[in-house]
């Protein structure tokens, strides 16, 4: 054995291959080295008998979903034979942290509490945050990102009341084959894999959890899976250091505290073929003292075939101990591993100074991770402290900075064109509609399909030939399983129509898969676009349809090579921003707590109060929608319950939706003039008392019209009957105009409504009186300078183009999906379903510039967004930015009259009070509310966007709770004190920062 150790001493020394000079003064110490000749390490070990110093270096591993039989054998170990800690495995973090309290009361020596947990508590424990697994981090270009990873995963570790990490995953992964490293390597680029590796320990370790690099000397190029069997690596010592070691020898100059061993045979580093795990000179000779490390070296766990094969349990934790191991995890028979131990020290072959030297290493670890002054750790309350909105959104940061493009021809990416295109979606390897394609429907209208697993020709056939009226397909190829591996399960037939579609139609996939998988899908490679997510989970399938239709952008790069299809390195940047990403409020500064709990609150109060049967709340701050909730059901006792999909009756927001937006547009074009009149659109007008009243006026409600026309009362006779030329019972050329089942209006009754509105006196005062008149003329000014009917031009115009799919009059939508307004007893007779509420607007064929637009928050909110973006969205201009702030600012600054053009501002009482909208609302904010219980508001100052949907007027019409509760403007001030909370944490963090 002497002659072999010194025959490799002999190999590195003349080759030089190696390069194991000295450690240079700049490389870090392993944190805890300084309390290895601690005063506290120091009165420890004086208590500690012989064999309670051996014990000290055994793991054992630990569960806490196994009941009272697995929690008795534990205890058991602790007392009797005092073993030094834990490896927890399976269960859930409040019984974990109960069981360890236990166990730490129980045993003599505070135990060193240790977790596999690669990317986070997930990876083990229920109901915790499971980050990406190294591969798609090792997409990502920034590495704080990895390092606030590793701090947060530092936090919750020892929120769960353990104290080291037997992460990061150090090996480079340069065999696509590899079993059981793959997906956990940050990729095949040496230099790649240091910095993150790099990146995640110092997050880690500066949050004071201890970390190991794993698997020493390198399990990247394997294709045996060291769980079941011992690998062998046939790499000369050339290669071995050039690749193999060459991040373990970053991390250790970066200082990591501790390492851990793999399985593996080597013949290179060790012609003996033992597993390096009981291999002196790899562990002593080449780690120790060639790399110069002195932290923590840590077996894998002892219990695997790679191992144990040939050995028997306690004369192999022997062997490695004397092969130069400090910690053995997972010791599988405890009293027969410290009486082998103890022989071997008996026996010269190991001595007793040196075991204390390791017991010492490991008391000092445990010094600094604060065990010296152990104190239970509270299950209170832990759940929410593991799943906090800030870790929740690191998560989605991190998943968002990993997606890679590997295809983008012709600039497909992100889709900007949506109207007229249809656009169709098919997930491949699902059953049912998935979260992909439902976040893909946040953007616009899309088809849905879904090809299963083990689909059939005749399946995959039908779906083929429903894509053919489809201008793009959107692909999402699917796993579903636990983890990445490098499979395709997909049919024959499925994966034939996947490139079939990459090759002959213009199409975009993303992979929800491990990249190597890339490399087994025909042509895949020819699609349009494509995108690597790297694994299948909600955040990977709702951002990467994020970053189809920009909501987000995209720069990562392919951490490994894919066959010849793909190289490591690859990936183009594309550009999101142009539309709503969908996130948490924390990324913009806001508090989610504050807003579920008090928007949450004050809408309970609503329903319970009945001030609305149900409603939807939308939220976008910076062109990120933030808050977006559905509540109650459609009507009182309903078995409806509303759903974020669900459309509502706009009422008079149609004014600022339908109408204001059609005029603007045309004033950009110079077909609109606000010094003009309505003479100047409508003939019939020149000869009126409003012939020469300007826009200006009629758009601020100061142009002395009434304020309506109940033209429904018209249609009746004072017996209540109606009049002949009115309304008749069925529909007709003559009485073509529908007003319910039964019920019709003459189709010149229009007409006549412009008539009275003509004709109808004029107030007496200039002054601000709110009227609807203007608004209900609105279509037909438009359609005076277009050749175009009103829901045409503003369907091609504004809401196709937005992706507003549900805006629009007339909804041909399941009365399911669209929420009923107000149980009519005195027009109608009939609970209004389906038809706009207002009456006016009803007689007008549903279609006004005063009411008639249905809208859900979500698409409603895509017009606001543009509005609130003076003119722009989706990387397309609407309306030119110096119309929008003109119409959108006070007309009249020096008069008591507040409005902009068509657009609603705050408005302060006699006694100063803003009372129609949130008192800490700028004076640049704008917006509108309409009838039914509906409030828009957009805030420039702060770029702020509200929605709040309601149906108050179920029942009745009569129902005012909702303004006596002042329910939407208090949610409103919600926003602004979630803000207002942020700019205060941020002006202390300052003051601190100063001082």
């Amino acid at each position: 054995m002497k002659y072999k150790n010194a025959l490799f001493l002999l190999l590195l020394a003349l080759t030089g291959v190696l390069s194991l000079q000295a450690q240079e003064n700049t490389s870090e110490k392993p944190p805890f080295q300084k309390y290895e000749n601690s005063a506290w390490v120091d009165s420890v070990m004086t208590t500690l008998t012989p064999d309670e110093r051996i014990a000290q270096l055994i793991m054992v591993a630990a569960y806490s979903n196994r009941g009272e039989d697995h929690k008795q054998e534990i205890l058991k170990l602790i007392k009797e034979q005092k073993i030094g800690g834990l490896i927890f495995f399976q269960g859930d973090p409040a019984t974990q942290v109960q069981l360890m309290n236990e166990y730490q009361e129980a045993s003599k020596m505070p135990l060193l509490g240790a977790i596999d947990a690669e990317w986070g508590l997930g990876m083990r424990l229920d109901n915790t945050i499971s980050y990406p697994f190294q591969m798609a981090l090792g997409a990502i270009q920034d590495e704080q990102l990895i390092y606030q990873m590793g701090a947060e995963v530092a936090k919750q570790i020892k929120r769960a009341g353990l104290h080291l990490n037997f992460a990061p995953v150090v090996d480079v992964n340069n065999n696509p084959n590899n079993p059981v490293i793959n997906y956990r390597s940050f990729g095949e680029d040496k230099y790649n894999v240091a910095r993150k590796s790099i990146a995640y320990m110092k997050g880690m370790q500066d949050s004071f959890l201890l970390t190991t690099a794993k698997h020493f000397p390198g399990h990247g190029d394997t294709d045996t899976d060291s769980h079941y069997a011992l690998p062998q690596i046939n790499h000369s010592l050339a290669r071995l250091d050039s690749l193999e070691l060459y991040p373990f020898k970053k991390v250790l100059e970066a200082g990591i505290g501790g390492v851990m061993v793999a399985h593996l045979d080597i013949p290179a580093l060790d012609s003996t073929g033992v597993p390096s795990t009981l291999s002196k000179p790899i562990i002593t000779d080449l780690l120790k003292e060639k790399l110069g490390f002195e932290g923590l070296i840590v077996t894998d766990a002892m219990n695997m075939k790679g191992v144990t094969a040939g050995n028997l349990p306690g004369v192999v934790d022997k062997d490695a101990i004397l092969a130069g191991n400090d910690l053995l995890e997972f010791t599988e028979d405890v009293p027969t591993a410290i009486s082998e131990i103890r022989k071997a020290i008996n026996q010269g072959l190991i001595s007793q100074a040196e075991i204390d030297r390791r017991v010492r290493k490991i008391l000092a670890v445990k010094q600094w991770v604060g065990l010296n002054n152990y104190q239970p750790v509270p299950s209170k309350n832990i759940l929410n402290e593991l799943n906090t909105p800030e870790a929740l959104l690191l998560n989605r940061k991190l998943v968002a900075a990993s997606l890679t493009v590997l295809k983008n021809d012709n600039k497909i990416l992100p889709v900007k064109d949506l109207y007229p295109r249809k656009i169709a979606s098919v997930s491949f390897g699902a059953e049912k509609k998935t979260d992909f394609q439902k976040t893909l429907s946040l953007y616009t209208e899309v088809a849905h399909f879904q090809v299963p697993v083990d689909a059939s020709q005749a399946e995959v056939d039908k779906i083929k030939n429903n894509l053919k009226k489809f201008d793009l397909v959107i692909g999402g190829i699917h796993d579903y399983s636990k983890y990445p591996r490098n499979n395709l399960k997909l049919s024959k037939a499925a994966q034939e129509l996947i490139a079939e579609l990459s090759e002959e139609r213009k199409a975009i996939f993303a992979l929800f898969k491990n990249p190597y998988v890339l490399n087994k899908i025909k042509n895949i490679e020819k699609a349009d676009g494509l995108i690597v997510a790297y694994q299948d989970s909600k955040n990977t399938q709702e951002l990467a349809a994020q970053l189809i239709f920009g909501g987000i952008s995209a720069n990562g790069k392919l951490p490994v090579s894919v066959g010849k299809k793909f190289k490591a390195g690859e990936g183009t940047t594309v550009q999101g921003g142009i539309r709503f990403s969908y996130t948490l409020p924390e990324e913009v500064g806001m508090d989610s707590q504050i807003l579920n709990k008090r928007i949450d609150s004050l809408m309970n109060q609503a329903i319970t109060m009945k001030a609305t049967p149900g409603g939807q709340i939308l939220v976008a701050k910076d062109q990120k929608v933030i808050f977006h909730k559905a509540y109650g059901e459609h009507v009182y006792h309903d078995t409806i319950m509303v759903e974020k999909e669900d459309l509502y009756d706009l009422a008079s927001v149609t004014k600022i939706t339908a109408s204001m937006a059609a005029l603007m547009k045309l004033y950009d074009e110079d077909k609109f003039n606000l010094d003009g009149t309505l003479a100047d659109h409508l003939p019939k007008f020149r000869r009126s008392n409003k012939a020469d009243i300007p826009f200006t006026d009629i758009l601020t409600h100061q142009a002395r019209f009434q304020p309506w026309i109940p033209f429904w009362r018209n249609t009746r006779r004072d017996n209540g009957s109606y009049r002949w030329w009115t309304i008749k019972k069925d529909s007709s050329a003559r009485y073509p105009i529908k007003i319910s089942e039964d019920m019709y209006l003459h189709r010149n009754y229009p007409d006549k409504i412009v008539k009275a509105i003509r004709k109808s006196s004029l107030r007496d005062k200039k002054e601000y009186v709110y009227s609807d008149f203007f608004f209900i003329l609105a279509p037909r000014v438009v359609e005076s300078r277009t050749e175009e009917d009103f829901p045409t031009y503003l369907e091609e115009n504004f809401y196709g183009p937005l992706g507003a799919t549900s805006v629009g009059f007339n909804p041909d939508y399941p009365k399911s999906q669209i929420v009923p307004t107000e149980s009519d007893f005195l027009f109608r007779r009939e609970l209004i379903h389906g038809t706009v509420h207002d009456e006016g607007a009803i007689m007008l064929g549903g279609v006004s510039g005063h009411a008639g637009l249905f809208a859900n928050a979500n698409d409603l909110a895509k017009v606001l967004q543009m509005y609130l973006n003076m003119g722009e969205y989706g990387g397309r201009r609407y309306i030119e930015e110096e119309t929008l702030e003109k119409f959108t600012r006070r007309t009249f600054p020096d008069s008591e009259n507040y409005r902009a053009l068509g657009f609603d501002k705050r408005r302060p009482n006699s006694q100063g009070v803003v009372n129609n909208t949130a008192r800490d609302a700028s004076q640049v904010s704008f917006g509108h509310t309409g009838f039914t219980g509906i409030m828009v508001w957009m805030d420039p100052e702060v770029d702020l966007l509200y929605v709040f949907l309601s149906n108050r007027v179920s029942p009745t019409r009569d129902n005012h709770r909702l303004y006596r509760l002042d329910t939407r403007t208090n949610i409103q001030q919600v926003l602004y004190d979630s803000l207002k909370k942020d700019a205060e944490k941020a002006a202390s963090e300052m003051a601190l920062k100063k001082s």
